[in-house]
């Protein structure tokens, strides 16, 4: 992919994400997957989450899409009906396919408030029934670079000549950029992605060095292009990510956890849920250990 960007994207759309509660007391900062923002092909939510014990994201199942948990402080313990359970710290990242079904339980593993992001990436009536399956890399693996005052890992995709191990089913790109005062970059995106900017921290000013500069929470939507320009002209470090996919062009119906393609798939994976059927077999029994140790609290 050439480093040039001729045609950069220009700022579509800013949103500033407000905090919501989801969860069992958890706040959350939704960018997609709001009531003005429900969908932006192939992405169906993003969140930027906060959750202190007790509070959490208790067994809950998922169905025909990918999430994506990225950590930025603290820690979660993640925990499924196939026995597939571990902690993912700070700077760690886990990319799970959930397919034709998983449930799963995601709750605080440290003390005080832990955060990260979760990004949900529709995947194509083809793969929308695969068996689950689990990318996990550890902060000190993710692929990074530097150049010019610029920092960025590679979640998925690639940037500064450096690319991320991670497969993706539907086509992505992840890359978090951190900018020292005065630093700018030019980061090519495939011309066919839906692309988007989160900003973590700090301010900075996207698409067009005329811009107003934008500050944290702000989801900014870009027009079509063949890469961004961002600049931080503060004088405080800027932090945010860049995320781009390939839309899909499917129908899409969502319930909750479960998208598919159709209500009729919808009706199907509600039944198969509450039958505990076609993926959802073990949901019969499984109990996750903090809900064992929640309940035996009370």
């Amino acid at each position: 992919m050439s480093n040039v960007v001729r045609e950069p994207r220009l700022v579509a759309r800013k949103l500033l994400a407000r905090p919501q509660h989801e969860g069992v007391g958890a706040v959350v900062r939704r960018s997609i997957g709001r009531h003005e923002l429900k969908y932006f092909d192939p992405f169906l939510a993003l969140d930027e989450f906060s959750v202190s014990s007790p509070s959490g994201f208790p067994d809950h199942p998922h169905r025909g899409f990918e999430t994506v948990t990225y950590m930025l402080q603290g820690a979660i313990t993640h925990e499924d009906f196939e026995g597939h359970k571990g902690t993912i710290g700070a700077g760690d990242l886990q990319w799970m396919t959930a397919g034709r079904g998983i449930v799963h339980s995601e709750m605080p593993a440290a003390q005080g408030t832990q955060k990260g992001l979760q990004l949900w990436i529709n995947l194509s009536s083809k793969y929308k029934m695969i068996e689950p399956r689990y990318q996990e890399i550890a902060s000190k693996d993710i692929a990074e670079a530097t150049k010019d005052g610029v920092k960025v890992r590679v979640i998925a995709g690639e940037a500064l000549g450096t690319k991320s191990p991670i497969q993706t089913k539907t086509p992505t790109m992840y890359l978090d950029f951190t900018l020292k005062p005065g630093a700018h970059i030019e980061q090519p995106i495939p011309t066919s992605y839906n692309a988007f900017v989160y900003v973590l921290e700090g301010e900075g000013v996207f698409g067009c060095s005329k811009s107003h500069p934008v500050t944290a929470h702000h989801i900014l939507l870009l027009g079509f292009g063949d890469g961004l320009q961002a600049w931080n002209n503060s004088s405080k470090m800027l932090r945010f990510v860049l995320v781009g996919g390939e839309p899909l062009g499917e129908p899409v119906v969502q319930f909750g956890p479960f998208v598919m393609n159709s209500q009729e798939e919808i009706d199907q994976t509600i039944e198969d849920f509450e039958g505990c059927v076609n993926g959802f077999e073990k949901a019969r029994v499984w109990r996750s250990q903090a809900t064992l140790d929640h309940d035996d609290d009370y």
